[in-house]
């Protein structure tokens, strides 16, 4: 890392379950999983690769590519208030400082 420079913040994404977190500049991402009676280090995943995201604009739906074939992938949806994938209901919270210390590896 070069000093004087900010670290680049994840791009996040909050689906029902879980608080994605993508390192755009790595290329890579996990997920941090809400409701769980777990530490945050406990209840993410670690750093996978990925080929791309797409976020369909017309929907809360986005797609992560895990191979460059685009051929494996994950489908997800983003939790907005009225959510129609889970009720609209809230799962557990994850703090600021959690997703932080998720970031780090």
């Amino acid at each position: 890392m070069i000093v004087g420079m900010k670290p680049v913040e994840p791009l996040v994404l909050e689906s029902c379950h879980s608080t994605w977190l993508f390192d755009t500049d790595h290329m890579r991402f996990r997920r941090v999983l809400k409701g769980l009676d777990l530490d945050a280090h406990n209840a993410s995943t670690a750093w996978r690769p990925y080929f791309g995201l797409d976020m369909d604009p017309d929907s809360e739906s986005f797609v992560v590519l895990l191979n460059a074939e685009g051929t494996r992938l994950l489908r997800s949806w983003r939790h907005v208030e009225h959510c129609a994938q889970c009720g609209g209901e809230p799962t557990g919270e994850v703090s600021l400082a959690e997703l932080r210390s998720s970031t780090r590896a």
